[in-house]
């Protein structure tokens, strides 16, 4: 019964997103992008909706761009415009390990009306269109050794009340929120924050990651019974508190992680494991990793890739064409705000996952 219901379910959410065309720029499609100034040209932009610079930085209260080389690089993002005059440019801060000093700025008044003043500023310089907070995390631990308190929570409902009051009502404001259960129940005011923000940038990756001992799946879309945290887990918890779907956007990683593994059995999934490091997508060369000793396997429950090497008890788990086509379909399904990405940088530049996205956003474009 249990089979019956699972193929269904997925007969149900691929037919619904082909029926339910989206118009152009009413669905986003946001990409991170950490790389250098030239090389984002060689990318399909055009098929984007925002492009995230990641990152800025904090010092003192303020919100700076670090360096000079950092400052032409994001004027030259800015300049894609002139390809893709709906693209927005939004400033990011934070990121895994970019946050040390968050909850202590932010937890006081002078700091969060300080640091909204500053990206007024920086935005009105740039001409860029927003903010987007990427806090690793509010509340419960993120990166070792920085400082994570329960006033967090309260402290970041505050800091985006000064944001808006600071920037008004057009500039963008977002924030990439952690795609597990402890950042989900732990973290955030979700319901107080709701309008405040115009996106919630869901990092439905590294899910397993550089610190779990038991393999995974990193960006599976569908829970399974030996892994709970998904994407849809996720957004079933959200809807399931009445935060608004229309500001939800899943997460898709546009690079791999590859895991040792100490029990070779069930093909390297689930098994107690070590991270060994990570594989951007345009890396993967799947018949060269086939020839490697390396064996492609679907998980039709959590519709997520998977490559394991018996052998070398190896096992990669990343996103695909596939796996970002129903990622893709199932936002639309949902009526989400769209589907985002870590990185731009990492991806091929053609025939990449950004146009899967597209192209099943807009298979008659």
């Amino acid at each position: 019964m249990r089979v019956f219901c699972i193929f269904i379910t997925a007969i149900i959410f691929i037919a619904g997103p082909l029926q339910a065309q989206v118009q152009k720029n009413s669905f986003s499609i946001i990409g991170y992008y950490s790389g250098d100034a030239k090389s984002v040209d060689a990318y399909p932009v055009e098929k984007l909706t925002h492009l995230i610079y990641s990152f800025c930085h904090l010092r003192g209260n303020k919100m700076v761009v670090d360096t000079y080389k950092d400052t032409l690089r994001l004027q030259h993002l800015v300049t894609l415009k002139q390809r893709n005059p709906s693209l927005k440019i939004i400033l990011s801060i934070g990121g895994w390990g970019g946050c040390a000093p968050c909850s202590a700025v932010f937890n006081k008044a002078e700091g969060r009306e300080e640091f909204a003043a500053s990206v007024k500023a920086l935005n009105s310089y740039f001409k860029t269109d927003g903010i987007d907070l990427d806090w690793e995390y509010p509340s419960i631990e993120g990166y070792p050794g920085h400082q994570y308190l329960p006033a967090d929570k309260h402290n970041f409902t505050l800091l985006l009340q000064a944001l808006r009051k600071s920037l008004g009502k057009t500039p963008e404001i977002s924030f990439a929120a952690g795609g597990f259960t402890s950042f989900l129940q732990s973290s955030v005011e979700w319901n107080t924050i709701a309008p405040l923000v115009n996106k919630v940038n869901l990092m439905s990756y590294d899910l397993t990651n550089g610190y779990s001992t038991t393999s995974g799946h990193h960006t599976p879309l569908y829970s399974t019974p030996q892994l709970k945290e998904s994407a849809d887990n996720a957004v079933q918890y959200l809807d399931s508190i009445g935060f608004p779907l229309n500001k939800l956007v899943i997460g898709a990683a546009t690079y791999g992680r590859i895991f040792e593994i100490f029990n070779n059995a069930n093909n390297g999934l689930y098994q107690p494991c070590k991270f060994q490091r990570g594989l951007s997508f345009k890396s993967i060369n799947l018949d060269s990793l086939q020839k490697d000793g390396y064996t492609y396997y679907w998980d039709d429950i959590a519709k997520a890739p998977y490559l394991y090497n018996a052998s070398k008890k190896l096992l990669l788990t990343y996103d695909n064409g596939k796996s970002i086509a129903l990622k893709t379909q199932y936002a639309i399904y949902k009526k989400l705000n769209g589907i985002m990405f870590w990185e731009l940088a990492e991806d091929k530049t053609t025939n990449g996952l950004l146009d899967m996205m597209y192209t099943t956003a807009h298979p008659a474009n």
